[in-house]
């Protein structure tokens, strides 16, 4: 060993030493590899303390010598504290890393579900909601988010199908008025939204005396419409306004 020891450079002599402390250090084992601290980063998520937080998890995030389950519990831990601070985007992007490396999270679907619900998009968060139910088909968040997001987009369909017509057939349209409407989208909206909220506050009526002059209020609607409907100063568009604000609420009614 020593004529092997002098026969080698300076640098391999060097190397060689190092390795044979490194060995005798750990008593022949390998060299352990340091375990990267997940608690400082779940204890500044859950305390709400976004500054330290960001560093803490980021620290465990970027080191690829994490472990995949740390890795996941920071992700999770600074996707919900996003979350809570209005982040949505930067809040989905760490849920959905999370659950690129473990697509087994049913809570984890159903919280980015209700995120893509924040941002609008109703068929993503449907789709996370079934995914939840998929993995826990007895998950009660999931459940119900899926049952309320199903009625959401069936009602929206509903619309999309109705969009462009009024409350009447138009092919039966008589009047110079209803020919108006049936020809302009919006005024075909805004008559098909009258005639049901209409429907409704009549339905809401506290008597039958109250439904009926209901009624006569709409009838008398109707017929001014009718009536004014061509003269100069009329404005079509701005009574129906004016008559769906007063059935919604607006203006005293």
């Amino acid at each position: 060993m020593r004529s092997f020891l002098i026969g080698l450079s300076g640098a391999g002599l060097i190397c060689v030493l190092s390795l044979a402390a490194a060995h005798a250090t750990t008593g022949g084992e390998p060299v352990a590899v340091p375990q990267i601290d997940l608690a400082p980063c779940l204890a500044a998520a859950a305390a709400d303390d976004m500054d330290k937080a960001v560093t803490a998890c980021a620290a465990v995030i970027e080191n690829d010598k994490t472990a995949k389950e740390d890795l996941i519990k920071a992700l999770i831990a600074r996707g919900a504290l996003y979350a809570r601070r209005g982040q949505i985007d930067r809040a989905i992007a760490d849920d959905s890393r999370a659950l690129l490396l473990d697509p087994g999270l049913a809570d984890l679907f159903n919280a980015r579900g209700e995120l893509w619900l924040k941002k609008g998009d109703k068929p993503k968060a449907v789709q996370d909601f079934a995914a939840a139910l998929k993995i826990d088909p007895n998950h009660e968040k999931a459940k119900a988010n899926h049952k309320a997001m199903a009625r959401e987009l069936e009602r929206i369909g509903a619309q999309m199908a109705l969009a462009g017509k009024p409350s009447f057939n138009c092919a039966r349209a008589r009047k110079t008025v209803e020919r108006a409407i049936c020809g302009n989208r919006e005024l075909a909206d805004l008559d098909r939204e009258i005639f049901a909220a209409n429907a409704r506050v009549i339905r809401e009526a506290r008597n039958p005396g109250e439904a009926k002059a209901l009624q006569r209020e709409q009838d008398d609607f109707i017929a001014r419409r009718n009536a004014e409907f061509g003269r100069p100063g009329y404005d079509l568009n701005k009574a129906m306004q004016d008559r769906l604000k007063r059935l919604n609420g607006v203006d005293g009614y």
